[in-house]
């Protein structure tokens, strides 16, 4: 990422930012205006106590216990109840990266100073990611209408010294890892433990990961196409500049232009004019049709749309990363307190869910041009399956068509709108919720399913082209994808398990090797 450090101020955390702190571990950084907004803050907070007014979650109790005045000598033991009640997930830990995703995600709402914490809450929840402290959280609990409640929960019990913690390679108590370090756990006061839950921060902080991943899978998409396209002996006019400006969505234009910036300088890929040339014009004679099917021609019109809608995605994700999704809401400028609703996740459960959609066509896409790749009435005279030798025999890549088959059918199941399957709770004061979080962890999950579809059609078309002749008939851009793939994953001689090389390409997607390495060499 090239980011050693991240600032929280309350408004410029980006998607990279939260990738930087959540895998590369950067370090994390208060800033002078956030700390002063959040002083001010809390006075303004201890101002409302000292005067008696009556605020949701500081002198009252919480949801429809919302008509219960709470006396001030028990603001304690109110936050610190609502912590220990709703840290009750269930399922598997969150992974480590998401779970730093939305600790940072928290902070920087935090910051805004409109949370009316105390400073040291805000300095504890960035110490604890600056020393690798990380919250064991349950996957499972949240509805993602008055925020991540469940998840949040279980990091805020840890800020008070109790529950688990990921610390040094091992799961042990907070209370250890915190006295390790020096650090001093929380006495909750007023609002604070109610600041640190209400969000959507869980959800966003996964949500910044999966706009991230799926850029990268979209790019490589598009190199895999690239490849097939070489080993097909394909078309290139369907890649014309021409072509796309006539109907110039944005993102049919850029997978149409990398595509052809990867092809340049091929020697495998054919135009229309020349083939037909070849055949000299006579329609008798045509063995085989100048025109690719769709999965290979119309790339960039489907791959184009996943990225269109991915941008607004990002818009939507970015934006929440610099919102206040707290309630209720402190004007420390003006002394007011206003009582909403931003901690509902429909923005980012809608946006996961289209990203969902997008995911999944790519996949389907990938598929498909596997499909017609390892068919040999389709595959312009390679040998069924890519078998090199003794077709029978042998089986070549017929067992891992399976593999991508059964993916998407996965992933068309997984891909069914979550945003509209809302179940009332809370006693109905929360009749309409979200389910953000569940949106975003299955995209993530649609995602990495879709990087082995993709590993696939690399692997298989790098096989292809080595049938065809080899990697110096490739373009520029594919003949440095082709050599990274090769540099990992070796031709397919005799018959062995693909599984050890489907993850190796896998991880080869997720990091961004293949498309950092073109990139370099390219500038594209």
């Amino acid at each position: 990422m090239g980011l050693s450090a991240v600032v929280v101020d309350g408004k410029s955390l980006t998607i990279e930012r939260v990738v930087a702190v959540a895998r590369n571990h950067a370090n994390v950084m208060l800033s002078d205006e956030a700390l002063k907004r959040v002083e001010k803050c809390r006075k303004t907070v201890r101002k409302f106590v000292d005067e008696g007014k009556i605020v949701y979650g500081i002198t009252t109790g919480f949801g429809p216990m919302i008509s219960c005045v709470i006396p001030a000598e028990d603001a304690e033991v109110l936050q610190e109840n609502l912590i220990r009640s709703h840290a009750s997930g269930v399922g598997n830990p969150l992974p480590t990266e998401y779970v730093r995703a939305m600790m940072l995600v928290r902070a920087n709402v935090l910051a805004m100073g409109h949370s009316g914490v105390r400073p040291e809450v805000l300095k504890l929840l960035i110490e604890m990611l600056n020393r690798k402290i990380h919250p064991v959280i349950p996957e499972i609990g949240s509805v993602g209408a008055s925020g991540d409640l469940t998840q949040l929960a279980h990091m805020a019990l840890t800020m008070m010294g109790e529950g688990f913690v990921e610390y040094r390679g091992k799961i042990v108590k907070a209370a250890e890892a915190m006295k390790n370090e020096n650090l001093k756990p929380l006495k909750l006061s007023y609002k604070e433990g109610l600041a640190l839950i209400n969000g959507t921060s869980a959800m966003t902080g996964i949500a910044a990961l999966v706009v991230y991943d799926l850029e990268m899978l979209i790019k490589n998409a598009a190199i895999a196409a690239a490849l097939t396209i070489e080993a097909m002996r394909g078309f290139i006019d369907p890649f014309e500049d021409f072509i796309h400006n006539v109907r110039p969505h944005e993102g049919q234009r850029e997978i149409a232009r990398y595509i052809k910036t990867l092809l340049d300088g091929s020697k495998l890929v054919r135009r229309y004019e020349d083939f037909i040339k070849e055949v000299k014009g006579s329609v008798e004679k045509m063995e085989e049709k100048f025109q690719d099917v769709y999965s290979l021609r119309c790339t960039p019109q489907v791959l184009g749309a996943s990225l269109d809608a991915l941008k607004f995605v990002r818009s939507i994700v970015e934006t929440e990363l610099n919102s206040a999704s707290d309630n209720p809401l402190i004007d420390a400028d003006n002394e007011k307190v206003y009582h909403g609703g931003n901690f509902h996740g429909q923005h980012i459960s809608m946006a996961m869910d289209f990203a969902a959609i997008a995911a999944t066509e790519v996949g389907l896409l990938s598929e498909r041009r596997l499909a017609i790749l390892l068919n040999e009435m389709t595959n312009r005279g390679l040998p069924p399956f890519l078998v090199s030798s003794n077709p029978g025999l042998r089986c070549g890549f017929m067992g891992v068509q399976y593999v991508a088959t059964s993916l998407v059918a996965e992933n068309q199941g997984l891909a069914c709108p979550i945003s509209i399957k809302s179940i009332p709770t809370n006693a109905e004061n929360q009749d309409v919720v979200s389910m953000g979080l569940v949106s975003a962890r299955r995209t993530a999950q649609i995602i990495s399913n879709t990087r082995y579809i993709i590993a696939l059609e690399m692997i298989a078309a790098t096989q292809g082209i080595d049938l065809r002749g080899g990697k110096e008939l490739l373009g520029s851009g594919t003949k440095i994808a082709y050599e990274e793939i090769r540099r990992h994953v070796s031709a397919l001689e005799d018959d062995r398990s693909l599984s050890r090389d489907l993850e190796v390409v896998s991880n080869l997607i997720r990091e961004g090797r293949i498309v950092q390495k073109i990139r370099q060499e390219l500038g594209i």
